[in-house]
């Protein structure tokens, strides 16, 4: 099989040719369709962001495809099903607290980085290795345009982080990055789930004013000063008094300063969840007031991707039209233009904006 290969942190993507892999006991072999080229993607390639990759590996966080190969102990999937490939993998001796890797991404300490040696390699390839319990069935309508399906690895996540802080219909949510590629997922989601209206703050009015003509008056742009009493009372205002969720998408580069303005929005018995990337490259920790979240009976708690089951939810929201991937911007790359998919993503990382890898040369859909 061709596939994608990160051979060096800072060297460009290379495309060679690989063995095909082969499912084991509890593992699918998957023809990779479509997988979303993340926006930052150039930045974990180049090192910046320190991911604990190590090359040589094929990159790539999920995907779309059909199955080729079943282990011997599958009995619902076949051959040809069409799947989605989630890339968070548990391992299965401890379901309490797993260790973690994201499939050809990322991992969470020494038990994450040992599942990762075995699961190595992602989904910038046309064929892959899945565990059986990662592979979901999609309706028939995700074949027509894989790629636009390949959202699911941004949608997911935001769901997620929605689930975790037990978001309710009719609730008022706080979006932390609202006008970034995964805070603009989680407005779309909050309302598909019957969120009464979503706060969004940021300084990049363009992007308030698409998100505002968008989805209506069930969202509230808030144009953010950088003055933290001024921007805590615009958007507690916005939230006409009563938040009851903040989550916080914001990448790395963001001050923790800006994480505690928006979680101090939340109302008495609120709950605030963190699940962005600042801190992660250094910089200040999220200093919040003690007396605050105890006398205000505040939950504050971490997610890092979501649920199993999370895939699921979300397949079932974009079935039913309750999400709609129509209006979103995806442009498709071939697998021998992975380096050009790379950069096209970092320049297109607004909201709806996706970039899709198709590695299986036949999958072409027109109009992109």
């Amino acid at each position: 099989m061709r596939a994608a290969v990160l051979t060096r942190f800072g060297a460009p993507l290379s495309v060679r040719e690989l063995p095909d892999p082969e499912a084991g006991s509890g593992e699918v072999v998957v023809e990779v369709l479509a997988a979303c080229v993340p926006p930052y993607a150039g930045e974990v390639f180049g090192g910046e962001r320190n991911y604990p990759l190590v090359p040589p590996v094929v990159p790539g966080v999920g995907g779309v495809g059909r199955i080729v190969h079943v282990g011997p102990d599958a009995t619902r999937l076949r051959a040809g099903d069409l799947v989605w490939c989630d890339c968070t993998v548990r391992s299965r001796d401890d379901v309490l607290t797993p260790d973690i890797t994201l499939q050809g991404w990322s991992s969470r300490g020494e038990g994450g980085a040992r599942l990762a040696r075995y699961l190595h390699d992602g989904s910038f390839a046309e064929r892959m290795r899945v565990p059986t319990e990662n592979v979901f069935p999609l309706p028939a309508a995700a074949g027509e345009d894989p790629a636009r399906w390949a959202a699911l690895s941004v949608h997911t996540i935001s769901y997620g982080g929605l689930l975790a802080g037990g978001l309710a219909a009719g609730e008022t949510l706080l979006v932390s990055g609202a006008t970034g590629n995964l805070g603009s997922s989680a407005v779309a989601v909050a309302l598909a789930m019957g969120a009464g209206r979503v706060v969004a703050p940021g300084r990049n009015r363009a992007v308030l004013d698409l998100l505002a003509d968008r989805f209506g008056p069930r969202v509230r742009p808030v144009p953010l000063t950088g003055d933290e009493d001024t921007d805590r009372v615009a958007m507690a205002a916005a939230g006409e008094g009563t938040i009851d969720m903040v989550i916080d998408l914001l990448p790395p580069s963001a001050p923790s300063s800006a994480v505690r303005v928006a979680a101090m929005t939340v109302r008495e018995y609120g709950r605030v969840v963190l699940m962005g990337g600042v801190g992660m490259l250094g910089g200040d920790d999220l200093a919040l007031p003690y007396p605050w979240i105890m006398r205000n009976s505040v939950t504050v708690r971490g997610q890092w991707m979501y649920p199993r089951t999370a895939n699921v939810g979300m397949i079932r929201l974009l079935a039913s039209g309750a999400l709609d991937l129509g209006p979103e911007r995806v442009r498709t790359f071939g697998l021998d233009a992975v380096n050009d998919a790379v950069a096209y993503a970092a320049s297109h990382g607004g909201p709806f904006d996706r970039t899709a890898l198709l590695p299986v040369a036949s999958v072409r859909p027109p109009g992109r």
